[in-house]
């Protein structure tokens, strides 16, 4: 049995709420890491959040067993600060253990060498087995010591865990919108680590247990160290690299190969931008956006006077855009300010006629004065698009926002078997255009769909590149990118499911497409250029 003084009882229960307070803190910030730690090199899709969220709840699980057998065989405070004490300093620990690792996964992600991913994948989680679980004994471990009376258990249990949600609910915020972008994953890891560690020292100390405090104090010493020259050098070691930040959307990176610099994200297999000086034409889907409008009759570059494009990245469609069209005033959305920064400062993004709308493409556009000739989505957060960008009340807002001769083109990835995506997509539009043109860019896996608010046939599009073909005022990377469309228009998608805000499978159709790359090893998502 535990006996204090009725004023140190008060303050031991007050300084245990605390405990549990910042304990559920950083359970979840430890996810919330653990999340972008790995996305930087496997992506931020459904399936690594999938197994990054179902072992940790394993990991927890596993702790409340453990906490609630410890916490009766040692029900001591010195005992729970003990366990809190490793758990810290365990999770500190844990981004400079993983960086090799993942050092040898980001190189294994460039060559899709699959074997080394997994292994990769499954070794940084293993880390996190013993701090996590041992962060899961501290609630029960808590409930044990706070609990006097049969008659009050249920509030002190209710009050421990209210407390720690509370917590929790801090550590959901502060990783993902404050720590992780101005300081980094690795930071961040150690700026929770060390609070919970010093939470244990201070409550060891409380408790009269100074050779545990001592512990402690050099257990923080290692973590200062860590946090001041533990974390230099880059999180990627990838051949030309010149740039790399966290933001709070993503992990950005920028590669440069003699001149032509590449935009990369996250996992980094799609290349979002290109840029090059003096050079327009890069292949890809960015300059195939530019023909939507030329399916209409008799339709000539200077009559087009304002683009949107969803989904800006550092700019190389508007680049593109801003050449062939000598009248035209582009808007460009792009979710991630920090996108931007690295577009004006790699990617030659301060253009004149260019408007940076720094929001949520769909938002933006629904607050948007203007109607455009042409809306480009090209919004990609590999390996998915945003579903609320694919459904029909989206396609709807579109539709409101074009001249009424105005076109739809939007980036669409598919595999060498599967078209669901596209045929889902052809769908959709088709319930509020009367024309849907689909064309494969070669050698990708991407496909460009167009839509026109008019009924339209592809002999106006033919007759267009005729005239631009003998008009020396046509942009040359116009009349190009025309012939790749004609080239390689495809069959008329068949009619599948209609999208909509309530209902639509993106994420499902898109890991689907993984899982059957894993199992079949179909390398073409290794193709997949968003």
């Amino acid at each position: 049995m535990i006996t204090h003084t009725p004023n140190a009882q008060q303050k031991s229960v007050a300084y245990l709420y605390f405990t549990v307070f910042v304990a559920g803190m950083t359970s979840l910030a430890a996810e919330f890491c653990a999340s972008r730690l790995l996305g930087n090199v496997f992506g931020t899709s459904n399936l690594v959040w999938a197994a990054i969220i179902g072992l940790i709840l394993i990991y927890l699980t596993a702790g409340y067993f453990l906490g609630g057998r410890w916490a009766d065989r040692s029900p001591h405070f010195h005992t729970m600060y003990s366990i809190l004490a490793w758990a810290a300093f365990t999770l500190g620990i844990i981004p400079s253990l993983a960086r090799p690792v993942l050092r040898l996964a980001a190189e294994a992600f460039d060559q899709l060498q699959m074997g080394i991913l997994a292994g990769a994948f499954a070794s940084v989680l293993i880390l996190f087995t013993v701090p996590v679980t041992l962060l899961g004994t501290i609630s029960p471990f808590a409930i044990r010591l706070i609990v006097q009376t049969p008659e009050h258990s249920g509030r002190d249990a209710g009050m421990i865990y209210g407390i720690s949600t509370l917590g929790s609910f801090l550590g959901t915020f502060l990783p993902a919108l404050v720590l992780i972008p101005t300081i980094g994953t690795a930071r961040t890891f150690l700026v929770f680590s060390g609070l919970l560690l010093t939470v244990a020292a201070i409550g060891l100390a409380l408790n009269g247990k100074w050779r545990h405090f001592l512990l402690c104090c050099v257990m923080i010493s290692i973590l200062t160290f860590l946090a001041l020259y533990g974390q230099q050098g880059t999180i990627k070691a990838s051949r030309g690299q010149i740039y790399e930040r966290e933001s709070a959307y993503n992990y950005i990176q920028v590669i440069e190969q003699g001149s032509t610099r590449y935009l990369r994200l996250n996992e980094g297999q799609g290349v979002h931008s290109v840029y090059a000086p003096g050079v327009l034409d890069f292949g890809g889907p960015w300059q195939q956006f530019l023909v939507g409008p030329f399916f209409y009759p008799d339709r000539r570059p200077e009559s087009i006077q304002r683009i949107a494009i969803l989904g800006l990245a550092a700019g190389t469609t508007a680049r593109q855009a801003l050449a062939v069209f000598p009248n035209v005033v582009v808007d460009g959305y792009e979710i991630d300010p920090q996108i931007v920064a690295v577009g004006r400062r790699y990617f030659g993004m301060d253009l004149a006629n260019l408007n940076i709308i720094v929001q949520d493409a769909r938002w933006g556009l629904a607050e948007s004065p203007y109607r455009y000739d042409l809306i480009c989505v090209d919004a990609y957060r590999p390996p998915y698009i945003p579903p609320h960008l694919t459904t029909v009340e989206f396609f709807q807002i579109v539709a409101d926002h074009l001249q009424p001769d105005g076109a739809l083109a939007i980036n669409v990835g598919h595999t060498a078997s599967d078209r669901r995506l596209i045929d889902g997509l052809a769908t959709t539009i088709r319930t509020l255009f009367p024309t849907v043109y689909v064309m494969d860019v070669p050698g990708t896996f991407n496909s460009m769909i167009y839509a026109t608010r008019q009924p339209t046939t592809i002999l106006d599009f033919q007759r267009n590149l005729v005239t631009f073909a003998t008009d020396q005022t046509a942009h040359p990377l116009l009349i190009h990118s025309m012939e790749i469309t004609l080239a390689n228009l495809q069959p008329t998608p068949p009619t599948t499911t209609i999208f909509t805000d309530d209902l639509a499978p993106i994420e499902w159709i898109t890991n689907d497409m993984i899982l059957d790359y894993l199992l079949q090893g179909d390398d073409s998502l290794s193709r997949l250029e968003p």
